[in-house]
């Protein structure tokens, strides 16, 4: 992340906005009442669509981000909202607003890449990346699941990497082009990180092999 803190000196800590996830959150959360109680046809009018983004509702762009990914159960629509926004939260906490709204802003980036070239574009994959990230980040810290179960955020890590992988194998074009994309943030911020301790972990593994080959016949692990 060595770049990345370059950038947050030069926009300076104060760059951003302060409690960004409450706003998004708050705000996708009037979009669900809205569309739930006054507008159903609200979604057409803000999802991404890249040919009438093209013939000049620009708006489309960005405002697909403020749509719930799951339009389903509002108890389902508040828990990934709550969620999203103490993910979030606990982030800026340990980031600050910085660092925070840059790796939005990548993720966001990306979807619009996506979409630009699938034609599609969603910002499901962007609130998954916000648990990566907290998860990477705090490897050991309890979520309670359904509010009963304690589960390690290691383990929903593990959970949502093999969820991309069978969504990439499984999914068509879009939503492969769309899985890559939504990882270009985590990947900038933490991808170095990853890369340094694969070469850690693979250098101890080629170590200890050496080390029991030079036992020779009077090697204990045989």
């Amino acid at each position: 992340m060595n770049w990345i803190y370059r950038l947050e000196r030069k926009l300076g800590r104060r760059f951003g906005v302060t409690n960004i996830m409450l706003y998004i959150t708050a705000t996708m959360l009037a979009f669900y009442v809205f569309w739930l109680l006054i507008m159903p046809g609200l979604y057409g009018l803000i999802a991404f669509h890249r040919e009438l983004i093209l013939n000049g509702e620009f708006w489309r762009a960005i405002t697909f981000v403020l749509i719930p990914s799951n339009l389903g159960s509002p108890f389902f629509v508040l828990l990934s909202l709550f969620i999203a926004y103490r993910i979030g939260n606990n982030l800026e906490h340990v980031w600050g607003k910085t660092l925070l709204n840059m790796y939005l802003f990548f993720g966001v980036l990306g979807a619009i890449i996506a979409g630009f070239i699938t034609g599609f574009a969603t910002n499901y994959y962007i609130f998954l990346s916000l648990i990566l990230a907290f998860c990477y980040m705090n490897p050991n810290a309890t979520f309670l699941l359904f509010f009963i179960l304690p589960v390690k955020a290691k383990h929903i890590a593990l959970v949502n990497w093999a969820f991309y992988i069978w969504s990439f194998i499984q999914g068509n074009f879009s939503s492969r082009v769309a899985i890559i994309f939504s990882l270009i943030n985590f990947f900038l911020f933490f991808g170095p990180d990853v890369w340094r301790t694969m070469k850690q972990n693979y250098n101890i593994v080629r170590r200890r092999k050496q080390y029991q080959k030079s036992w020779g016949d009077n090697n204990p692990w045989r």
